[in-house]
């Protein structure tokens, strides 16, 4: 009798969770259309020209957030022109150099805990140290600077991975020719995990466009329109910056709800992009 009864019993339990489960995915699936829906149903109304081409102006109670875009452009440059290198280049001698392991495992621990801080506290510390210590004030260089620091571990750790997926026998047959160390990097390791890099970059890019607790601290409220070089040493706000200023501070949910659809338009983007772009470099070297 118990016998007999198993396969039932293991067909209702199978049967219960496979219910489960797709009430577990049709609940997440609809949290996340009904965000995407609401927000850009309340915000692409909203989203003109003049808005997407004009400064503020208090004069005649003109709203524009150019200077918020270029402003995102501009910390976005600056923090990779930073990161890149010092990530990858982290990454490079953890792997391909280090010897102590010890050591290894007590700066990917730093890293690992590095990314799970809360982004407000790096942005107190971004503000005693870049804005007061350095003199840097309040300004877009500090911003990205520290988004240097927040986007490091990113950066560091997709870099590892990768490197680590490149087979060693590419290595030896490379030293076996006779190349040196840093010659066998450069023209076998890093081509083959190229796309891991990449990947991690706009991963990076990604999070700068969302980060807006560090940026309170460290960049401004500033919605001047600047030139690159005037900007990054000029306070100023970005998109997520703007985002809560007009909602919070001056109550233009209209406003805030354009920008939030143009943000989420920018992340799928961004997402997407490093899809494409890590599935070419894998398909290209396969082949």
């Amino acid at each position: 009798m118990q016998h007999n009864s198993l396969p039932a019993r293991r067909k209702l339990y199978i049967g219960m969770m496979r219910v489960l489960m797709w009430l577990a995915v049709s609940i997440a699936g609809a949290l996340v259309l009904f965000l995407v829906s609401y927000v850009l149903i309340k915000g692409i109304p909203n989203i003109t020209w003049e808005l997407l081409s004009t400064k503020p102006s208090y004069l005649d109670g003109t709203i524009g957030i150019l200077p918020n875009i270029l402003n995102t452009v501009y910390i976005i440059l600056a923090t990779l022109v930073v990161v890149l290198p010092l990530g990858v280049g982290a990454a490079i001698y953890l792997t391909e150099y280090a010897g102590n392991q010890k050591i290894v495992g007590m700066i990917e621990y730093a890293a690992e805990t590095l990314s799970g801080i809360p982004s407000i506290i790096y942005g107190l510390v971004g503000m005693l140290f870049f804005c007061q210590f350095m003199n840097m004030q309040t300004s877009l260089l500090a911003g990205s600077l520290t988004l240097v620091i927040m986007n490091l571990p990113t950066i560091m750790r997709t870099t590892q991975e990768s490197l680590k997926t490149v087979p060693q026998s590419y290595r030896e047959g490379a030293f076996g020719l006779g190349a040196g160390k840093w010659r066998v990097i450069r023209t076998v390791v890093l081509p083959g995990c190229v796309d891991g890099i990449v990947t991690g970059c706009i991963l990076a890019i990604g999070r700068i466009l969302g980060e807006s607790a560090a940026l309170l601290f460290t960049a401004g409220f500033a919605h001047a329109l600047n030139g690159l070089f005037d900007g990054l040493t000029s306070a100023g706000a970005t998109l997520t910056v703007a985002l809560y200023v007009y909602a919070k501070e001056q109550g233009e949910f209209e406003v805030a709800f354009a920008i939030a659809a143009i943000l989420m338009v920018l992340t799928v983007l961004v997402n997407l992009g490093a899809t494409l772009v890590g599935k070419y470099f894998k398909r290209k070297n396969s082949v």
